[in-house]
């Protein structure tokens, strides 16, 4: 698909969203006191076309997202975005963008639950650990922390996704939060029911019980000084299949550059994990265990959605 269709594909969900959110946030506005003016001063971009474009430069065709919007988008695509501003002056106005940005991913860009779902959380990292001391953007925010793959100065934001590799939930905390979190992991399981697979980070009697109480089973793999755990042979298939959520993570890093370490402030931050996660959203192929399962074994993953039915 050339870059200009997936754009203009982007904006016409986009903007359909956005003409609903600002007729719906107008009339939840306070209204002015009597006898001040208030002034309603339109932007050469509207928030969907600068949505659009934020989603797109995360779509992997470019790193640098200065060069993406003055040598593409402001040279190949004027045509289309009549009101194009400079690019300091389009910084300005996205961040005006970012609530419509977020419950446009919440209600529009979300899977649906299965009933299979896979847990994970990955690291971001905002600075190189030798200038841990000298980061002034996010002093105070983010927090020094260690994972698999060694010590860090970041956030972690952790993942939801279902079988079919869509995101269900995302929750951003500081680096040394521990993965076991409950306030995290009760507030990204709202919605969720069913099978929640994790891998040994997750192990937790505490945790355990408190989503079994919600209705879900969470299922994870042992340490060796633990005894197994009573699985069905579908439960053990879907088990081994969890690192498919470790390639959802690998692709919003390399793909959606989801991590950098060029911010300049925290609203900058938080609008590029936003347009990492939508772009991911509109991938056409996305990282899926439901072909594989049914290749293998089709009997298998049907009684296993037919107990799922049943348990529901």
């Amino acid at each position: 698909m050339l870059l200009r269709d997936k754009i203009t594909q982007i904006f016409v969900q986009v903007d359909d969203f956005c003409n609903e959110f600002e007729l719906e946030f107008k009339s939840l506005q306070l209204p002015a006191p009597q006898g001040v003016k208030t002034r309603h001063r339109e932007a050469g971009l509207c928030e969907s076309e600068i949505i659009s474009i934020l989603i797109t430069f995360h779509g992997g065709q470019f790193r640098n997202f200065k060069h993406f919007y003055t040598n593409y988008i402001c040279v190949h695509l004027k045509e289309d975005f009549p009101g194009l501003v400079s690019y300091n002056r389009f910084i300005e106005l996205s961040h005006r963008s970012a609530i419509a940005f977020m419950l446009f991913i919440h209600h529009c860009r979300r899977g649906e639950c299965t009933g299979i779902s896979f847990i994970d959380s990955t690291v971001l990292r905002v600075c190189h650990n030798k200038r841990i001391k000298r980061n002034k953007v996010f002093k105070g925010l983010a927090e020094v922390g260690k994972s698999t793959m060694g010590w860090f100065f970041g956030f972690k934001l952790h993942l939801i996704i279902n079988d079919k590799g869509e995101i269900l939930s995302f929750y951003l905390t500081k680096g040394n939060t521990d993965d076991r979190n409950a306030k995290a992991i009760t507030n990204m399981t709202k919605e969720i029911f069913g099978k929640l697979f994790g891998d040994k980070g997750y192990i937790s009697k505490a945790l355990s019980d408190l989503l079994f109480g919600n209705g879900i089973q969470l299922i994870t793999q042992v340490r060796r000084n633990m005894k197994d755990k009573a699985l069905s042979n579908e439960e053990k298939l879907l088990l081994r299949k969890r690192s498919v959520i470790e390639t959802v993570n690998d692709e919003l890093k390399n793909i959606c550059q989801v991590e950098h370490t060029r911010h300049r402030s925290i609203t900058g931050f938080l609008l590029n994990i936003m347009g990492a996660i939508a772009a991911y959203s509109f991938f056409p192929k996305k990282p899926s265990i439901k072909r594989d399962i049914e290749e293998t074994n089709p009997k298998l993953i049907q009684a296993f959605k037919k107990q799922l039915f049943l348990a529901a």
